[in-house]
């Protein structure tokens, strides 16, 4: 079976944006920057086994608490 280099590219870049989403949420409940996260997750998923580890590491991660989120929206 071949794989023009058009399929993969689409694939390659509808796992980017499932990495992105992923990366957002989990941005979101686990840092304090998930604009970046959601950032980098995106562009990991060009090394998809690289962009799996970089989200299980964040699943990993403990939550924010209410105290760190309302701080850091009391910081800007």
């Amino acid at each position: 079976m071949n794989i023009d280099a058009n399929l993969l590219g689409q694939a390659v870049f509808i796992l980017a944006i499932v990495f992105a989403g992923l990366g957002f949420y989990l941005g979101k409940r686990k840092t304090q920057t998930p604009i970046l996260v959601s950032v980098l997750a995106f562009f990991s998923a060009v090394a998809a086994p690289l962009g799996l580890i970089f989200l299980m590491a964040l699943t990993i991660k403990n939550d924010l608490t209410k105290a760190q989120k309302i701080t850091d929206i009391s910081d800007n």
